[in-house]
């Protein structure tokens, strides 16, 4: 009986127990099943009244019914897209958790290469500031001047002198250029 209201509601359960009520009281069957008590063991209401129903109740079951069998239809359409909700869900969230891996393989990837070439600029600086600046110098005139100017800047002021005295004029100035502009655009506070 619950199952039946759960699914139904209370509103409409209550209207067609009272219509039912109404129905065998005016018809004059409560009074026989209250004097009676051998009538007691008869079939349920429902078997009894399908023999003495009036077509509107007929009518409201028959809308209840078919009401049912639609909130039915309804419930399961609802159960069928909670479920693909749920998947999609789980979709995404798996997306997600492996997007974040590779994001961290690359972060760590780009670390790994960055480390490297930080490395590989630091001993390559280093090899230019133990050469004879003459030789360096050499070196540097076949630079463009921001590669040289990249250099000259990591190196120790002595030993980046050292080889600009040894460029060409207009080489020397080219990478001096470079190395003034390259912070002039850089936040003052």
């Amino acid at each position: 009986m619950k199952r039946v209201i759960s699914k139904l509601g209370a509103m409409p359960c209550i209207i067609v127990f009272l219509g039912l009520s109404g129905f065998l009281r005016i018809g004059g069957v409560g009074l026989a099943v209250a004097s009676e008590p051998e009538l007691r063991d008869t079939p349920p209401l429902a078997a009894t009244t399908s023999q003495t129903t009036s077509p509107d109740i007929e009518m409201m079951l028959a809308a209840i019914v078919e009401r049912n069998a639609e909130l039915d239809a309804k419930a399961e359409r609802l159960a069928i897209r909670a479920e693909n909700l749920n998947a999609a869900q789980t979709l995404v969230e798996e997306n997600l958790r492996k997007l974040a891996e590779a994001e961290e393989r690359l972060a760590n990837t780009i670390a790994r290469v960055d480390g490297a070439s930080e490395s590989d600029l630091e001993r390559l600086t280093a090899v230019y500031e133990s050469m004879k600046p003459k030789v360096a110098a050499t070196l540097f005139e076949q630079m463009t001047p921001e590669f040289a100017a990249g250099f000259l800047g990591r190196m120790n002021p002595e030993s980046a002198a050292g080889i600009m005295s040894g460029l060409s004029t207009d080489v020397g100035y080219a990478i001096s250029v470079v190395l003034a502009g390259r912070n002039a655009k850089a936040p003052k506070k």
